[in-house]
């Protein structure tokens, strides 16, 4: 099978974010000193607003610090001030710091969905389909689950790009996605490898399981400005067995894919048509 070409994920986007993330929380930090610190002017600011008022505390103040009380509550004013508009200050720097960790974290969404969404079909793709399978791998082999590794590949796709256009391939592909992922269960995950290639992934489902999926899928039907193209795909599938590895897995899947093309060439089988209205926006199951 073909391998689809992703780009991975730049570490210098993650590095990024954290950087962001570690100046906030040091500002936020500081910021709780900030307030303390004002609390803390704010009482002295009180305290000589009382001895102000009253001139037989001013006159014990003068005497005992050597310092005229409107000296003093001009000194705890200013620092209010200071105090509040580095509070401002922080604010401001704190605002601005989480809205770019906000823009930053958006566009690692985005580069995210990049590296594991197919964009024109909107499932999922080799490289999120392989780390996937390892986990489903693992967990088969940790609770003894079957796990059925399934992969489909559209017959004649070449001849419907030649005879229609690209664009009406394309729709195919949209088309075959979305009723792909209709009649896959939750659980299971639908991918497109590449080309018209795709493989689904089905957990704790068994062999009979399998041709329940298979049957539902039948064959499509798409409309492409009044032509009727019919789509057929053919199959293989493997079932994991102890000791499989995720690559081993799919490599088998693969050859059984294969060998049902070659045998299907040399005594074609008809195949039940199933026409659908199947809306040509794609959606991950």
């Amino acid at each position: 099978m073909s391998d689809s070409q992703n780009s991975p994920l730049p570490s210098s986007v993650e590095a990024s974010d954290q950087e962001l993330t570690r100046q906030l929380r040091q500002i936020e930090r500081r910021d709780w000193w900030a307030w303390g610190y004002s609390i803390l002017v704010m009482l002295l600011l009180t305290f000589a607003v009382i001895s102000f008022s009253l001139p037989a505390l001013q006159q014990e103040l003068k005497t005992f610090f050597n310092v005229k009380v409107s000296d003093a509550l001009f000194g705890l004013i200013v620092l209010v001030v200071v105090f509040n508009v580095y509070t401002i200050y922080q604010q401001v720097l704190i605002k601005r710091l989480r809205l770019q960790l906000a823009e930053k974290h958006g566009h690692s969404e985005i580069l995210r969905n990049l590296a594991m969404v197919d964009p024109l079909t909107g499932l999922y793709n080799r490289r999120f389909a392989m780390q996937r399978l390892a986990s489903e791998v693992a967990r088969s082999e940790r609770r003894g689950h079957p796990l059925t590794v399934l992969t489909l590949d559209l017959n004649d796709f070449k001849q419907i790009n030649d005879m229609h256009g690209h664009p009406a391939g394309d729709q195919v592909l949209q088309e075959f996605a979305t009723h792909l992922n209709r009649v896959i269960r939750g659980s299971d995950l639908a991918v497109r490898l590449g080309g018209d290639e795709f493989l689904v992934l089905l957990p704790e489902c068994t062999l009979e399981q399998l041709q329940l999926v298979l049957g539902r899928l039948g064959s499509l039907v798409v409309d492409w400005q009044g032509h009727k193209i019919p789509v057929t795909f053919s199959s293989g599938w493997r079932q994991y067995q102890l000791g499989d590895r995720p690559e081993e897995l799919l490599a088998r899947a693969d050859q059984a894919l294969y060998a049902g093309k070659r045998a299907n060439k040399k005594a074609p089988a008809l195949a039940k048509t199933v026409e659908t209205d199947a809306d040509p926006t794609p959606h991950r199951g």
